[in-house]
């Protein structure tokens, strides 16, 4: 990497920490969720956000693509939302100089570059797939013509987690589409405090532009070339093979876990490790970028069997015990 090439990276790098800032101003507290979404952005996935009706989650994703100069779009999900819906359709237009008729592609609201999927799980299964199947290949295929999405892309898909009836919850193998299944808890009594004042009073925050849409994708190529250590690769390989049953020594992962991770979560849990990094302000992957985001990228991998659910035994309880079992040295 050339010198200027090189200065303008770490310029856009050191930029990183105002970005929040920006976002602060609309959003008081949740550092770390904000933080988990722009790793998301970073390591050029999707990401699941979990939490309860009225914590701000639009407000959120709003502020971020208002603060990174991005095209956001948000998709309320309901029972009766279809494909096209998403996608987009085609539509019979007519040529006024010839007069012949044609189809015109109408494209949807998946075409933004920050899009929020709202309530993922009131969607039926072909409505989900549709939109899962743009997360993956970033095209839009409609009467046999690829649509390419814009970039960066980023799907943000809430779910809420107290209210189960008339829904359709995501299966596992869809789940794992996701590069980190975020969870968005209540403020704190101070945060709420906050929140309360400013957004009763005439308080109108605005978070500037610090980035642009090639700042970001410049931002994505210089995540995969963090450095990260052989010794914390193995590590991740040894963390990834321990959470499944058939080879594990340890007895919460045989207790309760029915499936383990498969590969794309040491893939995931890598450059999400790169890219919380690179949010740090540092080029190389430590230990503790490891462990914190164990959580996020393996909670929605790990299928846990009847035995967890009657003992009230979650993900993040299991994973817990795997990083207790597997202890990391921080010179590694």
């Amino acid at each position: 990497m050339e010198n200027t090439e090189l200065t303008a990276y770490k310029e856009l790098v050191a930029k990183i920490p105002q970005l929040k800032k920006e976002i602060a101003k609309v959003i008081v507290g949740q550092e770390s969720v904000i933080e988990e979404i722009i790793i998301t952005l970073l390591a050029g996935g999707h990401c699941l956000l979990e939490g309860v009706p009225g914590l701000a989650k639009t407000l959120m994703v709003n502020s971020l693509s208002q603060g990174m100069e991005l095209n956001f779009k948000r998709i309320q999900f309901t029972p009766d939302l279809m494909p096209g819906d998403i996608l987009g359709t085609e539509i019979l237009e007519e040529d006024h100089e010839t007069g012949k008729k044609f189809f015109q592609f109408n494209r949807g609201p998946i075409f933004a570059n920050m899009v929020l999927a709202d309530e993922i799980n009131r969607t039926p299964p072909k409505t989900q797939a549709a939109l899962l199947e743009a997360m993956q290949e970033k095209v839009v295929t409609y009467g046999g013509q690829h649509h390419p999405l814009p970039a960066p892309f980023l799907i943000i898909a809430t779910q809420n987690p107290i209210e189960q009836a008339g829904t359709y919850p995501l299966p596992e193998a869809q789940l794992d589409r996701f590069l980190l299944y975020i969870k968005l808890g209540y403020p704190s009594e101070q945060e709420e405090l906050d929140v309360l004042e400013k957004t009763t009073g005439t308080y109108k925050g605005k978070p500037e532009v610090v980035f642009t849409g090639s700042d970001i994708q410049n931002l994505q190529k210089l995540t995969r070339e963090v450095h990260i250590d052989s010794q914390l690769l193995i590590y991740i390989n040894k963390l990834i093979r321990a959470t499944r049953p058939d080879n594990s020594q340890i007895q919460s992962v045989i207790d309760y876990v029915e499936w383990g991770a498969g590969t794309r979560a040491g893939q995931a849990l890598i450059l999400c490790a790169k890219a919380r990094a690179l949010v740090k302000g540092r080029y190389s992957v430590t230990p503790e970028d490891i462990k914190t985001l164990a959580y996020p990228v393996l909670r929605h991998r790990l299928s846990l069997h009847f035995r967890a659910e009657a003992e009230n035994i979650q993900p993040d309880a299991v994973i817990s015990k795997i990083l207790e079992a597997l202890p990391i040295h921080a010179g590694k």
